[in-house]
């Protein structure tokens, strides 16, 4: 199967992109630089945005994963807003294209405040221009599926928890703070809320596995299924990695938007990887 993956050059885009190709899938990795890139991949420095005929130029691809987005951790940029049009017009040439599935990296900030558990039924008020954004997108997408009469696959990302100083997330801030720069004190908010945390490797595998089947489609939850106290995985984290920082509670507020016990349904992940097997 050959894959094509926007944005391979993130956080996120680097992971799964070693997982394809670990799962034997041939992989064309794009991105305005891939110097990060598996080199097993076939790499493609490019404006995503510019191609007019994106399927034909990237070699006619069996499956289309779009994950390239701007600012993805500065939650209420403009740019989020201001890319949405461009965002459109390529999975748009997408979907008019020959190609077998489409697949598009979401996330839970969709949502919106939210207590329990998140399944593809669960009513969505977006509490940042992030969040808009990417609902705006989904929305978009379920419009575009059905007017064209094709199936696609809607990443619901959770929070990941990775052992980088690559990416933006509390843990790579931490793990920055402790292993490069030498601090014995991280501030922090006071870690009641309790998040579904899924690790790295794991949202990688998950959505490697999504996109590489077709009988499970729509909204997937790329999630663990349960939730953690903020703290306590931070607090796990740091014994993982047996650093010697140490957390200074009570430094920031929770952001409003911030959930007090959220997590996503992940029946349909499961039988995904209950097939794979």
């Amino acid at each position: 199967m050959k894959i094509l993956v926007t944005g391979a050059n993130g956080y996120l885009g680097l992971g799964v992109v070693k997982q394809l190709l670990d799962d034997g899938m041939e992989v064309i990795a794009t991105d305005f630089k891939t110097d990060k890139v598996d080199s097993r991949s076939s790499k493609v420095n490019c404006d995503l945005f510019s191609i007019e005929d994106p399927y034909s130029y990237f070699g006619n691809p069996d499956v289309v994963l779009h994950m390239a987005w701007r600012d993805g951790f500065i939650h209420n940029a403009n740019s989020h807003i201001i890319d949405l049009p461009k965002h459109h017009l390529f999975i748009e040439k997408i979907f008019k294209s020959n190609v077998k599935n489409i697949a598009v990296m979401g996330s839970m900030h969709e949502v919106g405040f939210w207590e329990g558990s998140i399944d593809e039924r669960s009513p969505c008020n977006p509490m940042s221009l992030y969040g808009i954004s990417k609902n705006a997108l989904r929305q978009d997408v379920e419009y575009m599926a059905k007017t064209y009469g094709r199936n696609y696959q809607w990443l619901r990302g959770y929070y990941i928890v990775g052992n980088t100083a690559y990416g933006s997330s509390i843990f790579s801030k931490l793990y920055k703070a402790a292993s490069e720069e030498g601090k014995k004190e991280f501030p922090f908010t006071m870690g009641l809320n309790q998040f579904d945390f899924i690790n790295y490797d794991d949202f990688c595998l998950q959505v490697a596995a999504t996109i590489e089947q077709d009988r499970v489609n729509g909204i997937v939850n790329i999630c663990t299924g349960r939730p953690e106290k903020l703290a306590d995985r931070v607090e796990k984290f740091i014994v993982e990695n047996g650093f010697s920082i140490k957390l200074k509670y009570g430094v920031f507020p929770d952001r409003p938007y911030d959930s007090k016990a959220v997590w996503g349904n992940n029946y349909k992940i499961e039988k995904i990887k209950k097939e794979r097997k």
